[in-house]
């Protein structure tokens, strides 16, 4: 009897002690160990982070990092932390959590548009992946990448379409640089490089003179005269002397871009510059900005038309065109008084 009772107890120690370690299993792998109650929470881990870094970001979000950890080390997680963007939501136990930061990478919507050089490309998306804006832009200027696909450092940006595009947040600059060029790849499918050629045009120099297009109006509808306006003088030869050209080569002149010109003077018109189309033929080396999308298919679907000449009108944010200098005079001699009226001098 008493070895009986002894066997008994001995088993009920046994059971005890096994859903003790049962109850410790899942208390540490599979219990929800989250506290935030929010729809998701989002960690983001960086290429040089560690599990130490990783254990400061999940402090507020989990109930017991110390359950997190030992989880962790049993799966083999803590020396194996992969960059990224991870979502995390509500109930997760320490498992699920690992599995997550382990492999299910999120992307980010990576926006830009308007840009006017690629340094501040560079910042504007460095807000928004995790590489710094000083690796994007000596990536975006790699001597040897440019070359090999037919750009320059001066028209590099051109290969960069304004748009929102979905990247991973740990994309390394190599990644989103060549994420880029296949996009404008795509863009510049058989029908849009037709329509360059028959306006005697590469992409490059569609792009070109859509950042000029687009300086001069974001308005959709005049875009297309703006063109039309512009292939005209080309086509004649004539030097496009547009203002904006000379407003940019002042900025670059003295590498401040956050000049404020809203007045091109005469004497703004002698700068020696490789950008100012008052001195040079045909188009500047480079964009000016990085003009929407509008603005290059207004480039690629020109309106057709005489015009040669234009100037903001009086009714400010639309313009007026000329087909011959005696008309552009006087429209421009209005242009003139309004300015004046309203002591815009520079």
């Amino acid at each position: 009897m008493y070895k009986r009772k002894l066997l008994v107890v001995i088993s009920l120690i046994g059971v005890l002690i096994g859903a003790y370690f049962v109850v410790q299993f899942y208390q540490i792998f599979f219990w929800s160990n989250t506290t935030f109650n929010n729809e998701a929470s989002y960690v983001f881990i960086d290429r040089d982070d560690t599990i130490d870094s990783l254990e400061v970001q999940l402090l507020p979000l989990l109930k017991s990092v110390d359950r997190f950890l030992l989880a962790a080390e049993k799966k083999g997680y803590v020396s194996r932390i992969r960059p990224g963007k991870y979502k995390l939501v509500p109930e997760m136990g320490n498992n699920e959590l690992i599995n997550v930061l382990r492999s299910q990478r999120q992307t980010v919507s990576v926006v830009f548009n308007n840009q006017e050089r690629l340094e501040d490309l560079a910042i504007r998306v460095a807000d928004q992946i995790e590489p710094s804006a000083k690796e994007l832009l000596e990536t975006f200027k790699d001597k040897n990448f440019l070359k090999e696909h037919g750009f320059t450092e001066e028209n590099a940006l051109s290969m960069y379409l304004p748009d929102s595009y979905n990247v991973f947040w740990d994309a390394t600059p190599e990644d989103f640089r060549s994420l880029m060029l296949k996009n404008y790849k795509r863009f510049w499918n058989k029908n849009r490089i037709t329509k360059a050629k028959q306006q005697d045009l590469t992409p490059n120099e569609v792009y070109i003179l859509a950042s000029i297009v687009h300086k001069e109006s974001v308005k959709k509808e005049e875009q297309h005269r703006i063109a039309g306006l512009y292939l005209n003088r080309l086509k004649k030869r004539m030097r496009l002397q547009a203002d904006p050209t000379v407003i940019f080569a002042l900025k670059r002149a003295s590498n401040d871009f956050d000049l404020q010109i809203k007045r091109v003077l005469y004497k703004d018109l002698r700068i020696n510059s490789p950008y100012n189309t008052y001195k040079i033929g045909g188009l500047p080396p480079g964009p000016i900005t990085m003009p929407d999308l509008s603005a290059i298919e207004a480039v690629l679907n020109p309106e057709q038309h005489d015009y040669l000449y234009f100037v903001v009108s009086p009714k400010q944010g639309v313009h007026v065109f000329a087909k011959d200098l005696v008309q552009h005079n006087k429209n421009k001699k209005e242009y003139v008084k309004w300015v004046n009226k309203l002591k815009i001098y520079r």
